[in-house]
Formats: C-alpha cells, structure tokens, sequence
C-alpha cells in the first residue's frame, strides 16, 4: 500500500489518512467520533470568487466555497480534509462557520469508520464527476441531495437514449 506524502501527515486527534477503496485516500476515525462533533477544519488559501473560478477551470477540486466574496484554496499540503471522500451515505457534512469550514459528524462513528460527507455539487457538471462510493444507495454521481430527483430523471433520460 503507497504511503501518505509526508506533507499531509498532519495530526488530528479523530482521524487518520490512508488508502480508500473509494478513490486514492481517505479519512478513517481512530476512535469513536459523537455526533455534532467537529473532526476536523478544511483549510486553504483565501482566493477571491475570480481566482477561484480560474482554479476550478485548471482542475482544482479542492476549491471551497465559504461566503460571497471568497473561497477556500484546499489545495495545500497543510489540508489533509482535502483526502475526505464523498459519500452518497454520510456520517458527516460540512459547515461554514465565521468563514471557517469544518467538517462535522452528523451520527455517531465507530473507530475505524471512514469519514464521508456530500461535497453538494450542483447538477451542472454531474456526469463530469462519477462516485464511487457504492453505498447501497449511490446515485452514481456526486451533487448534492436536493438534486437527487432531477438526477435520476436525467439518468433516465440519458439510459432511454443510448437504447
């Protein structure tokens, strides 16, 4: 199994980053984690809507959105919340605070578990952005769940036509 780069073996006192069967690497507990706890800040460098969009053009997908005027640059070594994995079944979401973005649990976790949460993309660019996290209830694709609906309906559509 590959080793984390060093750079991203930041200590948290929840988690632990290593190899996911769902994509490169994720984060697992190393103990259990309440629900309503915070597991971790997702940090970065502070760009402005412009820049981030110019980011997100180049391939960026650590950019985070944290309020109208500015987003989050995830795309440092000093961000291992990077390494969380999308889930179609959570045990955790992400919440903008003061501008900061933390990750919390939104159930209990058992140690060992890995954290997952909905990176919440719209529909836009859905089938640009497979999931592969094979939960029972995987739509396939990683947006949001208010888009779910539209999503299947879309689904649909795309399956009718390659008939």
């Amino acid at each position: 199994m590959p080793h984390m780069p060093v750079e991203t073996q930041v200590e948290n006192k929840y988690l632990e980053f290593k190899q996911s069967s769902i994509h490169n690497y994720g984060a697992f507990a190393v103990k259990p984690i309440r629900k309503g706890a915070r597991i971790i800040e997702y940090v970065g460098r502070p760009l402005t809507k412009k820049k981030a969009q110019a980011a997100l053009q180049d391939g960026n997908a650590y950019v985070f959105t944290i309020n109208k005027h500015f987003d989050i640059d995830g795309e440092v070594p000093w961000n291992p919340a990077r390494f969380i994995n999308h889930g179609c079944e959570v045990n955790a979401e992400s919440d903008v605070e003061d501008d900061r973005v933390w990750i919390i649990a939104t159930r209990n976790i058992k140690k060992g578990e890995e954290i997952l949460y909905n990176y919440n993309y719209d529909l836009e660019d859905a089938f640009d952005n497979p999931c592969y996290c094979e939960s029972k209830n995987c739509m396939g694709y990683m947006v949001g769940e208010d888009y779910w609906p539209k999503l299947r309906k879309q689904i649909a559509k795309r399956d009718k036509k390659s008939k």
